[in-house]
């Protein structure tokens, strides 16, 4: 890893802010200066210039804070089931080239026993992660089995369960507490006894694969639910006399929003209807992609299921849409595109966001002083050149 570098004349798109000819220098993977490029040398005067690694930008790019993946099940023919730590290094290893540089290792709807091994996988691999040219892994994204049947959607039917706190507290301990968010259908937690937990013990709580009424959620905000994945998909949809769980996600301040910007999932209209109604704050980008990501046209597996990739669009054989392809770079793309955001609000849903979700913030989401050195050098199509991952040059094109 290179212990200092100095980046010169750059543009920092940070969520509400663009910062000009600007220069960071980075020391031991920390962001530790930003100033204006033209007081460099005189900001610097006590330095040895002879030691720092000046690193050349293209003035026709940018740089964003890295991108943090809340929902990511694999990529690159890996997946967090796969309960192996070559899987895993995999995952690290290929995001941040799609300018990715933190993400929540997701599982999906399995056995208790196969769960459970991909939880004492990704705790061990997250405690000997060390700063390098891998993405960080923040912890796990438990997707499932708490779920309805009627909205499983491509999450196996046959190992849906009622939520059960046991359960839960038995997973949380083989993952060594790094589970850090919890996607369940409420109706399946009546009590919302699991809701509360989670609340009580700082893990986010999200409504997902539900078919509740707007009664359902409601109560369930109340309990500590905070969150809503990949709205739109596997849920009570938008109905003018029984309004759902879409209905209550967009309309309740309580609730952020995940959503999959890849044009199939979500109709581009209906992600800007949930723009113009949540904001740039109020919505989480993430890929929700599957091992067949960065792979060609073809059959793969998920949890067991065959899943059958023809272009941006995965899907088990009874045409159910099975997680996603896209990139999170493409999705700051779509998402300026479907939408008419600005560069710097697509960076607030991309990073920002979910890094003030998971209580991370004091190191990650914007580019800033004190943080871990993780950015993305952007060309004018949200292309990305170059990616940093605390401070280590993870990915150049």
């Amino acid at each position: 890893m290179t212990k200092s570098f100095l980046l010169r004349n750059v543009t920092i798109i940070n969520p509400a802010q663009e910062l000009k000819h600007a220069y960071i220098f980075v020391e031991d993977g920390k962001i530790t200066a930003i100033g204006d490029d033209k007081n460099v040398e005189k900001d610097f005067s006590k330095k040895e210039w002879s030691s720092i690694k000046e690193i050349k930008i293209n003035p026709d790019t940018v740089l964003v804070p890295g991108m943090i993946d809340v929902h990511i099940h694999g990529t690159n023919n890996a997946d967090t089931m796969d309960a192996t730590p070559e899987a895993l290094t995999t995952i690290a290893k290929s995001l941040p080239s799609e300018g990715t540089t933190s993400f929540l290792a997701t599982t999906l709807t399995q056995s208790e026993e196969a769960i459970t091994d991909a939880l004492e996988n990704a705790a061990a691999f997250a405690e000997k992660q060390q700063p390098s040219d891998l993405a960080e892994m923040l912890g796990v994204h438990l997707e499932g089995p708490f779920f309805t049947e009627e909205k499983a959607g491509a999450q196996p039917k046959e190992h849906l369960c009622e939520a059960d706190i046991e359960l839960f507290k038995k997973w949380q301990e083989a993952a060594k507490g790094f589970i850090k968010w919890v996607s369940l259908a409420p109706e399946k937690d009546p009590n919302h006894e699991v809701i509360r937990y989670l609340k009580d013990t700082g893990v986010i709580a999200s409504a997902a694969h539900s078919n509740a009424s707007i009664e359902e959620i409601e109560q369930a905000i109340d309990h500590g639910l905070t969150h809503v994945t990949h709205l739109f998909n596997g849920m009570s949809g938008l109905h003018h006399r029984e309004p759902g769980l879409a209905a209550a996600a967009l309309t309740r301040d309580e609730l952020t929003n995940e959503i999959i910007a890849d044009g199939v999932h979500v109709h581009p209209s209906m992600v800007n209807m949930a723009y113009q109604m949540k904001g740039p704050f109020g919505l989480l980008m993430i890929t929700d992609s599957i091992r067949a990501k960065c792979l060609q046209n073809g059959e793969y597996d998920l949890g067991g299921q065959t899943v059958t990739v023809k272009g941006n669009r995965p899907y088990l054989t009874d045409g159910t849409i099975a997680g996603s392809v896209l990139k999170m770079n493409d999705a700051m793309k779509n998402i300026i595109d479907f939408t008419g955001c600005r560069l710097e609000e697509a960076v607030a849903m991309t990073s920002w966001n979910a890094a003030c979700k998971l209580g991370v913030e004091n190191r990650k989401g914007n580019i800033a002083v004190g943080k871990d050195a993780d950015f993305v050098q952007l060309g004018p199509d949200q292309e990305v050149i170059r990616t940093w991952c605390r401070g280590t040059l993870a990915y150049e094109k």
